[in-house]
């Protein structure tokens, strides 16, 4: 079975910074794409940041030049760096992994979901 564990989220002042962490465990084959999704009351749920297993990086308009998304391989993890936090920013974060794992003896490629953290930027 495959989980994703999210950490890091909280409460800050606008200008502030945070560090979301997102760890994947399970019989973990190998690992396609990881990305960070938000979604705020009332809001369709939106991409904030994403990257592939080739290194890739894709950033909401919205976040770049304040995000950075990055993996560590060796700990099947991924994190968020945010910085100049605003107040626009705040919601809930999800953390997404494609990945192949291993069921039955057999290799599957599936996508699966954190439990989300709570992101709050206020004065």
């Amino acid at each position: 079975q495959v989980q994703l564990v999210e950490s890091g989220g909280g409460s800050v002042q606008p200008g502030g910074s945070l560090r979301l962490s997102c760890a994947a465990s399970g019989s973990i084959v190998s690992i396609n794409a990881l990305g960070w999704y938000r979604q705020a009351p009332g809001k369709e749920r939106e991409l904030v940041a994403r990257i592939t297993s080739g290194g890739g990086l894709d950033y909401a308009d919205s976040v770049k030049g304040r995000f950075t998304i990055s993996r560590d391989n060796a700990k099947n993890t991924v994190y968020l760096q945010m910085n100049s936090l605003k107040p626009e920013d705040t919601a809930i974060y999800y953390c997404t992994a494609n990945l192949s794992f291993r069921r039955w003896g057999l290799v599957i490629q599936n996508e699966y979901w954190g439990q989300g953290t709570q992101v709050t930027v206020s004065s």
